[in-house]
């Protein structure tokens, strides 16, 4: 037999097994027509590099030969925002003061006033709960109503007297120059004033502008206007900031404000998210009128 058909499998003398390459020529060729050939190596593209995005790394590993490793300097690569995750403990909490925060807005949309600030009085947390809730809501919104409201004050006459009602953190009253009653249903400020809306401290017709800003909550929205009514000079303005959402038909709305004693001057339907308007009292109307109750749709949010 000759040698090239010796195999180690098939010879058991170990010189030949040493010596003998015939494994490997087939490995590497293939036989043709009783003749050994090279097979062609067909070339792979490279489809590897399509996912690197950075081009100077790219390029790198394109000149590089294959199979070797390619050293990368650190600043070249992409860097990854330091940002350590939340342990269990941390999410627990997070979802716990959402699941509270969706429950106290969801009281204040659906009952009249005098019953919301009873939740802020048998707890105490409930307004702080509320009002951290609010804020991260805020930071999502394409713009936030309270700066439009602001800009709006600022080019008015500066010995104008505002009523700002559901103040919240009081920002407004912080941003300009002018005296300004800032009034919610819990005061955490000394120059808050807590109080039912429908029902406040103030003396009659003794503001130029009163502010809803975000506030018109609760089913009980005819005395809320009542009590601005009262409290406004004659020709007075009452500015309203609202979530589109909760206007089911915008002329019903402007109709039962009006039947408080105002008249439409301005609004503006055009903001993302928001709708705007403005009102001037014209009349008087005594809070123990006859006068079917209104509300706006609760502006409920979803969990995330």
């Amino acid at each position: 037999m000759s040698n090239i058909f010796k195999c180690p499998e098939w010879d058991s003398t170990p010189e030949t097994a040493v010596n003998h390459n015939f494994s490997e020529n087939v490995n590497n060729n293939k036989v043709r027509n009783g003749k050994i050939s090279k097979e062609r190596k067909k070339k792979k593209k490279n489809t590897a590099l399509k996912h690197v995005k950075n081009e100077e790394i790219k390029e790198t590993l394109r000149k590089s030969s294959p199979g070797r490793f390619v050293k990368i300097q650190q600043d070249k690569c992409p860097k990854l925002p330091n940002s350590a995750p939340q342990s269990l403990r941390e999410r627990l909490i997070g979802s716990l003061k959402g699941s509270r925060f969706r429950f106290i807005n969801e009281q204040l949309y659906t009952s009249q006033g005098s019953e919301a600030r009873k939740i802020f009085e048998e707890d105490t947390t409930a307004f702080r709960v509320y009002h951290d809730g609010y804020r991260q809501q805020v930071s999502q919104w394409p713009l936030n109503p309270l700066d439009v409201i602001i800009k709006s004050v600022r080019k008015m006459p500066k010995d104008y007297i505002i009523g700002d009602f559901g103040c919240g953190e009081a920002r407004l009253a912080k941003s300009v120059a002018h005296k300004v009653y800032s009034l919610d249903l819990v005061s955490e400020q000394q120059d808050v004033i807590a109080c039912d809306m429908a029902n406040t401290p103030l003396t009659k017709n003794s503001l130029n502008v009163v502010v809803y800003c975000l506030s018109l909550m609760g089913t009980n929205l005819k005395d809320f206007l009542l009590e601005a009514n009262r409290l406004l000079k004659m020709g007075g303005l009452v500015k309203i900031a609202e979530v589109q959402s909760r206007f089911t038909k915008v002329t019903d709305f402007i109709k039962n404000v009006e039947r408080c004693g105002f008249k439409l001057m301005d609004k503006d339907l055009r903001k993302n998210y928001f709708f705007f308007m403005t009102f001037k009292k014209i009349s008087n109307i005594s809070k123990s009128a006859h006068m079917e109750d209104f509300s706006l749709k609760p502006c409920l949010y979803k969990k995330r």
